[in-house]
C-alpha cells in the first residue's frame, strides 16, 4: 500500500462545487458540479443562488468522487477544504461539510487558502513545485502575483488587483458585447477570428509613474471603461461594432499586462520558474504569450491544463496532501470560513 497521503478536498468558494481526491501528487478524482447556468441570466454570480446550489450538490459530488477514485470515505487520511477567500455563504457550505466528514470519520481537517490551492494544483500535472517560484493567479475575483518559498507556509504577496480582476473584466466586456456569461471562454473564442492590433486599448498601471507605486499591481477597470466608450462611439456613429476585433484587442491588452508584470517579478526576484493558475489561465492567448516571452528570458512556465485552472476540488486536495506530507498541524474543528482570508494565511 502506498505511503503517500490519500486526501479528499472540497472547494465551494464561488459557483463550483468541487470534490477532488489525490494520493500524493496523483489525481484520482476531480468531480465538479457547476451552477454557472443558474447565474447566466443575471450576468454574474449571485451569492445566495451559489450557496443553495452547493447544498444540493455536495453529497452527490462527494459520492461521485469516491466512485471515480475507487475509494471509500473511510479510506481517506485527511479532509481538506477551502476556508477562504470567497463568497461567505458558499464557503460556509463547504467548511460545514468538511467538518461533518472529519468528525464522523475521525480524520484531521485542513482549512486551506483558495489562492495557494490554485498554485498547488500544478503539482498534479507537472510534479513538485520548484521553490522559490513566482505564481500569477488570475480569475474572476483575483489577479495576484506571489513569491512562493514554501507552498504550505511561505507565500508572499508581491502585487494584486486594485480594482477589477482580470476575469471580472472579461465578464463585463463580454456582457457589453452581448456574448453572454462567463466572459472568459466566449471572448477567447471570438478573439481567434479578430485582430489583436485593430484597436489600441490602454495597458493599466504600466507607465513609469504607475510602476513606481504599483510595479506588481494590476488594474483593469480603466481598460473596461475604454472598451465601453469605444463601442458606444461606434454605435452613436451608426457603424457596426467589429466584435471579434474588439474581443481580440481587449484580450491582448489584458494578457500583455499580465505577462509583462509576471516576468518582471521573476526578473526582480531572481526566480526562473513561473506558475500561472486561476480560471483566466485557461485563456489560449495568455498561454502562448507567456511561453514565448518567458523563453526569451530563460524563465520556465508551468500552467495546468484548462480543467485544473478553474475552481475545483483537486486543487484543495493537492494542497491538503502537501500539508500532510510536510507534517503541518491540522486545523481545529471550529475553523472559520473567512471570505477575506489573506494569502499569508495558507492554513487556518
Amino acid at each position: 500500500m502506498s505511503s503517500e497521503p490519500l486526501v479528499l478536498g472540497i472547494e465551494t468558494s464561488c459557483d463550483e462545487t468541487g470534490v477532488g481526491i489525490v494520493r500524493g501528487h496523483t489525481l484520482l478524482a476531480d468531480t465538479v458540479a457547476s451552477s454557472v447556468e443558474e447565474h447566466a441570466r443575471f450576468g454574474g454570480v449571485v451569492p445566495e443562488v451559489a450557496s443553495r446550489a452547493h447544498l444540493e450538490a455536495m453529497v452527490p459530488t462527494v459520492e461521485r468522487a469516491c466512485t471515480t477514485a475507487g475509494v471509500a470515505l473511510r479510506d481517506v487520511d485527511a479532509i481538506a477544504v477551502t476556508a477562504g477567500p470567497g463568497l461567505a455563504g458558499a464557503l460556509l457550505v463547504g467548511v460545514a461539510a468538511a467538518k461533518a466528514l472529519a468528525l464522523s470519520l475521525g480524520k484531521p481537517i485542513y482549512g486551506v487558502n483558495h489562492l495557494a490551492a490554485h498554485v498547488a494544483v500544478d503539482q498534479l500535472e507537472h510534479g513538485p513545485l520548484p521553490e522559490p517560484s513566482i505564481a500569477m493567479l488570475v480569475s474572476g475575483g483575483h489577479s495576484s502575483l506571489l513569491r512562493v518559498t514554501d507552498l504550505t507556509t511561505g507565500v508572499e504577496p508581491l502585487g494584486a488587483t486594485i480594482d477589477d480582476a482580470a476575469g471580472e473584466a472579461f465578464d463585463k466586456v463580454a456582457r457589453l458585447l452581448g456574448l453572454g456569461f462567463p466572459g472568459g471562454p466566449v471572448i477567447d473564442r471570438e478573439a481567434r477570428s479578430g485582430s489583436s492590433i485593430a484597436i489600441d486599448f490602454p495597458r493599466g498601471l504600466t507607465t513609469n509613474r504607475d510602476l513606481e507605486r504599483h510595479r506588481f499591481d494590476f488594474s483593469f477597470s480603466g481598460l473596461k471603461t475604454a472598451v465601453a466608450r469605444w463601442v458606444e462611439a461606434r454605435e452613436r456613429s451608426g457603424e457596426p461594432v467589429p466584435i471579434a476585433d474588439v474581443a481580440a484587442s481587449f484580450q491582448e491588452a489584458v494578457v500583455d499586462v499580465l505577462v509583462r508584470k509576471a516576468l518582471d517579478a521573476c526578473a526582480s526576484s531572481g526566480v526562473e520558474d513561473l506558475v500561472i493558475g486561476g480560471g483566466v489561465a485557461a485563456n489560449s492567448r495568455l498561454r502562448v504569450l507567456a511561453e514565448s516571452r518567458a523563453a526569451e528570458l530563460g524563465v520556465r512556465v508551468r500552467v495546468p491544463r484548462p480543467g485544473l485552472c478553474t475552481d475545483n476540488g483537486a486543487m484543495v486536495a493537492a494542497l491538503g496532501s502537501e500539508m500532510v506530507a510536510r507534517g503541518r498541524t491540522p486545523s481545529a474543528l471550529d475553523l472559520p470560513a473567512d471570505s477575506s482570508q489573506p494569502i499569508e494565511s495558507v492554513l487556518v
